[in-house]
């Protein structure tokens, strides 16, 4: 079992703490069928460095658990990851998180083999969604969306300033950390907006893994992106377990099958 990146200096208070949706990426991406996935997406034919991206990163601990276990997970520590959070807060933790992960790797990683295991970070930038990345530029994609179905949407911010005050107001707190869970109709607003963007936003060889909840209509969100045509597939591949038959939690793989 790989080790949960430590997040006990992150404001809680102001970003959004890891929790079940959390780990249940975590055991997802580690997952023998996932790790298997993406060893055979980027090792063959050609091998190529990827290119990982969290998108709402909060905490970090999901980005942070990729860049340091990126030998395991991938099969090489050649891979470069960055994340994107409209929370300033969520930036700063998520820089730390990395960094404690990477040091804790690079220290049991010396004590085996001189052999990196931790990827490359590249370090964290406020935004909305994908809006800071270039076009096709993303071969992996991690999203733990605000998923909580709401009556309302909170703002989006209209800017993202490049001065940071770590003062704010409880008020403020609330608006930060509305902005990681609520998720207006059907818990699905945010999300919508990312899953159209998909095609603009992976590569060709590109694939996402998004969290959904059963308030989401995970089987409806899974019909829509088949029906795009081009290969498109998407199917569930880690689960939190089932309470009156439904999903609770799940984790989807969004990707083009490209085999002849």
């Amino acid at each position: 079992m790989l080790p949960t990146p430590d997040t006990s200096h992150v404001p809680y208070e102001r970003v959004y703490e890891p929790a079940e949706d959390s780990f249940l990426l975590l055991d997802t991406l580690s997952s023998s069928s996932e790790t298997q996935f993406l060893h055979d997406t980027f090792s063959s034919p050609k091998p190529t460095i990827p290119f990982v991206v969290e998108l709402g990163t909060g905490s970090g601990v999901v980005l942070a658990f990729i860049t340091a276990h990126a030998k395991t997970l991938f099969g090489t520590s050649q891979i470069l990851t960055a994340g994107v959070d409209m929370n300033a807060f969520a930036c700063r933790a998520t820089i730390t998180t990395v960094a404690k992960a990477q040091a804790d790797a690079a220290a049991e990683s010396n004590s085996n083999s001189s052999e990196t295991t931790h990827g490359l970070y590249l370090g964290s930038v406020m935004g909305d969604l994908a809006a800071p990345l270039r076009s096709h530029s993303v071969d992996v994609l991690v999203f733990n969306p605000p998923y909580v179905p709401t009556s309302e949407m909170p703002s989006r911010p209209e800017t993202f300033r490049e001065d940071f005050s770590p003062k704010t107001t409880f008020d403020d707190d609330s608006y930060l950390l509305a902005l990681s869970y609520a998720g207006g109709a059907d818990g699905m607003e945010t999300t919508d907006r990312l899953i159209d963007g998909l095609p603009e936003i992976l590569s060709p060889r590109g694939c996402a893994y998004v969290l959904l909840c059963a308030q989401n209509k995970p089987e409806l969100v899974k019909e829509r992106i088949r029906a795009w045509g081009g290969g498109w597939r998407a199917e569930t591949v880690g689960s939190s377990g089932k309470t009156a038959g439904w999903e609770k939690l799940q984790i989807v793989r969004i990707w083009r099958d490209t085999a002849p």
